[in-house]
């Protein structure tokens, strides 16, 4: 009888051990849980895994979600309750029963903010932020003193309005975006070199472009009247018929402190030039060519001042030129005829740059002599012109009906003018055309001045 009993309790025991659960020692009545874990795009679970798991009652199990590149984790979805912390990537699920859990990633984009001269974007900033899919991010949009808010540009087919400076973006993938500002209420405009200044309807003057010199620095001028770009110096004449210069003075151009009773300048490559009221000119800067020789020209009406040259118009409607032709250098000459005007009639204003002239008529024609390597000189077939601007190798002219024409090198579109419409006044540079538009806005071809 006693071997009995220790037999039973024997085999009593190795049941209880049998039926243990491996995970968690749960007793052998208790029922096992299944977790079933999976992930959206953009990531996965790396603990345990995916798929499904046997679990016991009660175990706690360890979770870690891990996010790939461009993306982060959001959460866990699903059963979640007995979850330490749905919005944590690592943490731990007590499986109290069977459960089926969703790691969830979003995408993360990023929105390269930038903005032209003129002006900032003040919210959210400027710089490369990173925001979850769909976010709506708010965009505001700020002018400086002087310019107005134009339109963003760049990735902007999620912007609500690309005309308004405080606006929003919906991130759907990487976007990069400008605010661009530009100059309203201007009345004149000039450049020449690698510079802009353009003449508000205040009588200030704003300037952007190249300022190694301080060509740039007329934020403190005021009573202007009219201004002028040089390659590397900036004129205004003031309403009393003073003038003002900044830039490089090294050869003397911006010597123009004395000058009185001046009723027009002009900027040259290195020389200024201004006519009186008394219809004389006076010209400072560099004379090495010539081009300052002046003093004897009498009955002008409007001066141009060219890289190496100098043109006026006379009250009789010829034409008179001083300065480089032919243009000696190191010992070489060249010889363009950029100062061959002297048949020139009828002609009611001039416009000059490198090599060339070019001579407005009053019967709306336009004339022009000098190098034409580019075409620059190919104007004979213009008519209903009303104002003319040479740059370095192009030739521009102003319609009477606001449209604009243009003729020479193009490599950089200078001379892409021909959806230009409602222009008052162009002017030309070293590679680009810039032109005012009737309501005081500027709009420029070539490279970017960002007015």
């Amino acid at each position: 009888m006693k071997r009995k009993l220790i037999a039973i309790t024997l085999i009593t025991v190795l049941i209880c051990v049998g039926s243990g659960n491996i995970v968690g020692c749960a007793p052998t009545s208790a029922t096992e849980y299944d977790l079933t874990i999976d992930s959206t795009a953009g990531g996965s679970v790396t603990v345990p895994g995916e798929g499904a798991f046997i679990c016991s009652p009660g175990a706690v199990v360890g979770l870690v979600a891990e996010a790939d590149e461009g993306y982060r984790f959001v959460n866990w979805t699903g059963d979640v309750g007995t979850i330490g912390n749905v919005t944590a990537a690592a943490t731990t699920i007590t499986m109290n029963d069977n459960y089926s859990i969703t790691a969830n990633f979003i995408a993360l984009y990023d929105l390269t903010i930038a903005s032209t001269a003129g002006g900032s974007v003040t919210t959210p900033g400027e710089g490369v932020f990173t925001y979850d899919e769909g976010t709506v991010v708010n965009l505001i949009a700020e002018p400086d003193a002087g310019y107005l808010f134009s339109s963003w540009t760049g990735d902007v087919g999620t912007i609500t309005n690309v005309n308004a400076a405080a606006t929003t973006i919906t991130m759907s993938s990487d976007y990069s975006i400008t605010a661009n500002f530009g100059w309203f209420n201007i009345t004149q405009v000039s450049t020449f070199g690698w510079h802009m200044v353009g003449l508000k309807s205040d009588h200030i003057v704003l300037a952007v472009g190249w300022n190694p010199y301080g060509q740039c620095d007329t934020g403190n001028w005021t009573d202007i009247t009219q201004v002028t770009a040089g390659m590397e110096h900036t004129v205004g004449l003031k309403s009393g018929g003073t003038v003002v210069a900044v830039g490089e003075n090294t050869l003397g151009q911006c010597n123009v402190s004395g000058w009185t009773e001046i009723t027009q300048v002009a900027a040259g490559g290195w020389h200024t030039v201004g006519v009186k009221s008394d219809e004389t000119v006076v010209a400072v800067g560099t004379n090495a060519q010539g081009q300052c020789n002046v003093g004897n020209w009498t009955d002008i009406t409007q001066v141009a001042g060219g890289y190496l040259h100098t043109v006026g118009v006379k009250s009789d409607g010829t034409v008179v030129a001083v300065g480089a032709d032919p243009i000696w250098v190191g010992g070489f000459s060249w010889h363009y005829g950029q100062c061959e005007v002297g048949n020139w009639t009828d002609i009611t204003q001039v416009a000059t740059y490198y090599f060339h002239t070019v001579g407005l008529k009053d019967d709306g024609t336009v004339v022009a002599v000098g190098n034409n390597t580019q075409g620059q000189c190919d104007v004979d077939s213009w008519t209903g012109i009303i104002q003319v601007a040479a740059g370095f190798e192009h030739t521009v002219g102003l319609k009477s009906d606001g449209t604009v024409v243009a003729v020479g090198n193009n490599d950089y579109g200078q001379c892409d003018v021909g959806g230009w419409t409602d222009i008052i006044q162009v002017a030309a540079g070293y590679l680009d055309t810039v032109g005012l538009k009737s309501d005081g806005t500027v709009v420029t071809v070539g490279p970017s001045y960002d007015v």
